[in-house]
């Protein structure tokens, strides 16, 4: 990662406990040589716009060379979905100020430790699969985004149980009738997708998990599919009133029409997150989840 020229900032909105960081940061990376560039509303939280570059979140993936974020797993996910969008190849060091932090991995007290590993190109970096999502109505795309953790599709609340018709790689698979149906990385198995009982798969693993909510079925289990395939899903019979969503990465979404589909694969270009020195994934789940303790 060396040649790093341009840092850009981004912190969760309203993330009072961050701003008095925020010069903190700018002032650090500035006496490396190397530039800061806030988000807009970070750069206004944190009172450090006068004299700095700013950009709206849309923009800042092009402008820089490495990303910083500041706040939990939700904030992540955000900028994750916007440096995809952007097609650039810049790595992403999240600093913890949420709760849970599967994500945003490294605490305050270790991040410019971890940031100058990454300026110096000795972080090591972990190659995190993206999912990219579109929708297609009588044939033409109609929207398009991507996904680090997972592509849901779910019955609006007052909706009955819903009809999916999905096939993988061109094979019919089945037709699910649940409340849902989660398309997640390996990245996302932690997240909807192991509440709804799916299983947990390292982060490494080139594979997608198809995990029915609350099937009517209780044969209707989980399963892992390559990555490399491609994923349609459809709703079926729908009736009048009935409303089908479509979510992505719990950030977007919107909902769908008789006749959709929803055409789910493996983005081109994973995101590259700096990890911890301090601690690996297994440390990180035993930590948040408890996981394998007794």
């Amino acid at each position: 990662m060396a040649g790093i020229k341009r840092v850009g900032i981004v912190a969760k909105l309203r993330l009072h406990a961050v701003a008095a960081h925020l010069a903190e940061t700018a002032a650090w990376l500035e006496a490396r040589g190397i530039e800061p560039v806030f988000e807009t509303e970070t750069a206004a939280l944190g009172g450090v716009g006068s004299g700095r570059r700013a950009a709206g979140r849309d923009e800042l993936p092009r402008l820089v060379d490495l990303l910083l974020v500041f706040g939990g797993d939700g904030t992540f996910l955000a900028v994750a979905d916007r440096v995809a969008e952007s097609g650039r190849d810049i790595p992403i060091l999240g600093v913890n100020f949420g709760h849970l932090g599967f994500l945003t991995e490294v605490a305050w007290p270790e991040m410019f430790a971890s940031l100058e590993a990454a300026i110096a190109g000795q972080a090591a970096i972990d190659n995190r699969l993206v999912i990219k999502a579109s929708v297609q109505r009588g044939g033409r795309e109609t929207a398009r985004r991507y996904a680090l953790n997972d592509v849901v599709i779910t019955r609006a609340a007052l909706s009955r149980i819903v009809h999916l018709s999905v096939t993988v790689g061109g094979q019919f698979v089945a037709s699910f009738h649940a409340d849902g149906l989660i398309i997640s990385s390996p990245t996302g198995s932690t997240a909807y997708n192991l509440s709804a009982g799916g299983p947990i798969v390292h982060p490494t693993v080139d594979a997608l998990v198809l995990t029915p909510i609350a099937p009517h079925m209780l044969s209707n289990r989980p399963v892992v599919i390559p990555a490399s395939t491609e994923v349609v899903v459809v709703p079926v019979a729908l009736d009048a009133g009935e409303e089908v969503f479509l979510s992505i990465d719990g950030q977007s979404g919107q909902s769908l029409e008789p006749g959709d589909e929803v055409h789910v694969a493996r983005h081109d270009q994973p995101v590259r997150l700096v990890e911890s020195a301090s601690h690996n994934y297994f440390e990180v789940l035993r930590k948040k989840l408890k996981w394998a303790e007794r």
